[in-house]
């Protein structure tokens, strides 16, 4: 396994968890970081053994978002943190969102703009209750890259979207579950339990069903309800379990 500098890559059986790493700085995003999120993340999708990643972070902070101070001197044009940034964390929204894994965020505190934008690209976002969370570009004069623009609104309607990135308040974990931007809120002594229990609710589960489930539920929030219903019916993906998931009630 590769070593890294500003992240945590370690396996437990079927699941891998990558976990930001720069505690004394509230595991802020570095581009250096984002290289090594993307190289583990890949290696985590081309695992044929692995079925789910979790992302976290290390310490009492998820992540508290683009670390400014890393850009130096660096001029940020028309409200853009640069491509620097950009190109690496569009690539691992992707990844996270479309690799053939279940992807997990463990939200165990600080979680802010960026970082958020890195949370609600994976397909479950687990927090714990007095975590603060936030969409913050507009307090710096920047705006959303990573696709917070498009996901915040589709998780939580495009009038609570609009007031937390005008706003840019801080809200808690029991309220990003309450208004659907969180799958769930649980105490912070539990969230690693609730996660195991996820984890081993869903291992019983078929890999073949749930990259389906991905690719559908992509086109459901892409296309419409007609196009995705025409989309549903059409497209076919490779089985190879069901008739052995089935034999005991044939």
């Amino acid at each position: 396994m590769r070593n890294y500098s500003e992240i945590k890559v370690s396996r437990d059986g079927e699941r891998c968890t990558i976990s930001f790493d720069r505690t004394e700085a509230l595991n802020a995003i570095t581009p250096t970081m984002l290289e090594e999120l993307n190289a583990a993340a890949t290696a985590a999708s081309d695992d044929d053994s692995i079925r789910f990643v979790v992302l976290t972070g290390e310490g009492r902070s998820f992540s508290a978002g683009v670390d400014l101070k890393a850009l130096g001197e660096r001029k940020l044009v028309n409200g853009k943190v640069g491509d620097i940034l950009d190109l690496p964390a569009r690539r691992l929204t992707s990844t996270l969102s479309s690799m053939p894994k279940i992807t997990i965020a463990r939200v165990n505190g600080f979680c802010f703009t960026g970082a958020l934008e890195l949370a609600i690209s994976c397909d479950l976002f687990v927090v714990a209750s007095n975590a603060k969370l936030g969409d913050t570009h507009a307090k710096f004069g920047l705006r959303p890259t990573w696709g917070l623009s498009q996901r915040l609104p589709e998780l939580v309607g495009l009038a609570k979207a609009r007031e937390l990135s005008f706003t840019a308040r801080m809200f808690s974990g029991d309220e990003a579950a309450q208004w659907g931007l969180a799958t769930e809120a649980v105490e912070l002594e539990n969230l690693d339990s609730r996660i195991d229990d996820l984890i081993e609710e869903m291992s019983a589960n078929s890999s073949e069903s749930f990259i389906a489930y991905k690719a559908l539920y992509a086109a459901s929030s892409q296309l419409g309800l007609e196009a995705g219903l025409e989309f549903e019916g059409i497209t076919d993906y490779e089985f190879s379990d069901t008739e052995e998931r089935l034999k005991g009630f044939r």
